[in-house]
């Protein structure tokens, strides 16, 4: 399954800068959690302040569920707590509350 959600970054070039920086070195419980509850793969992209970003997940992924399950995994809350510092949202929403889910609206190959 792909899920697609965009998230607004603070429009100030400096800490978008760092915020890209931080993303290439991402926490490796980070990554082992999504790992554990079905995220096979996690792309981010970046045009100014907008993100976009890309979850490939396996079949029996179920959105809410596993997305509740990763926020109580090792230092999880504190990634989104570091990373808060750059996205233009409440410090303390979560990371559903943050990214918005986006809606497909058009697909070539359909």
């Amino acid at each position: 399954m792909r899920f697609c959600q965009t998230l607004t970054l603070k429009n100030e070039p400096e800490l978008i800068n760092k915020y890209l920086e931080v993303h290439k070195h991402v926490w490796p419980e980070i990554i082992e959690g999504q790992h554990q509850v079905g995220i096979q793969s996690m792309e981010i992209y970046a045009h100014g302040s907008q993100l976009f970003m890309i979850v490939d997940t396996c079949d029996d992924f179920n959105w809410e569920r596993d997305m509740a399950r990763l926020a109580t995994l090792p230092r999880q809350a504190e990634w989104e707590a570091y990373v808060s510092q750059f996205q233009d949202c409440d410090a303390n929403a979560t990371s559903a509350e943050k990214w918005q889910l986006m809606d497909k609206i058009f697909d070539s190959e359909e």
